[in-house]
């Protein structure tokens, strides 16, 4: 496909989910070229303007799967990644993945998640794979993170300052 083709078709993509969403096309049209690009993005706003509804929009464009997390204070890794669940029946332990094995991951409020968690998320979006227990796991591709943050009401939000340990 030529430059000017995968332009058209990037547009199109912006052109149909701008058609369905309320919500600035400038954020449409960045969010459709960085998954066209393998990047993630992190949208910053207040609740109910269409950052969840944007990252379901283009998991159904591109006829893929998408999972929403919400990221709270008491947020595991294994509870993003998932976990080795012990079987009686087999006498074995296997892998259950955990809501980031989907195509689009909404990571709803990132800025609440422990940095335990935020580390986990980093390793997926950096190497669209996950280690568990010292195995590696490889993440569906394509693979976007849609993270939001909502700039106005941070409380329960992780901080750190210089006098914590």
């Amino acid at each position: 496909m030529g430059t000017s083709q995968a332009r058209d078709v990037l547009h199109a993509v912006a052109d149909a989910l701008n058609a369905v969403l309320v919500c600035p096309r400038e954020t449409v049209e960045t969010t459709v070229l960085t998954f066209a690009a393998g990047g993630h993005v992190l949208l910053e706003d207040v609740p109910g303007v269409g950052k969840t509804t944007l990252a379901r929009a283009l998991a159904t464009a591109i006829g893929g799967t998408v999972r929403r997390i919400q990221f709270t204070p008491d947020l595991l890794p294994g509870d993003l990644l998932g976990m080795n669940v012990y079987s009686r029946a087999t006498e074995s332990f296997a892998f259950h993945p955990g809501p980031i094995f989907a195509n689009i991951v909404i990571a709803d409020e990132i800025n609440r998640a422990d940095p335990k968690v935020q580390s986990a998320l980093l390793e997926a979006m950096g190497e669209g794979q996950v280690s568990v227990d010292g195995q590696t796991h490889h993440l569906e591709q394509p693979f976007i993170v849609v993270a939001t943050q909502n700039p106005i009401e941070l409380e329960g939000t992780l901080r750190r300052n210089s006098t914590d340990s």
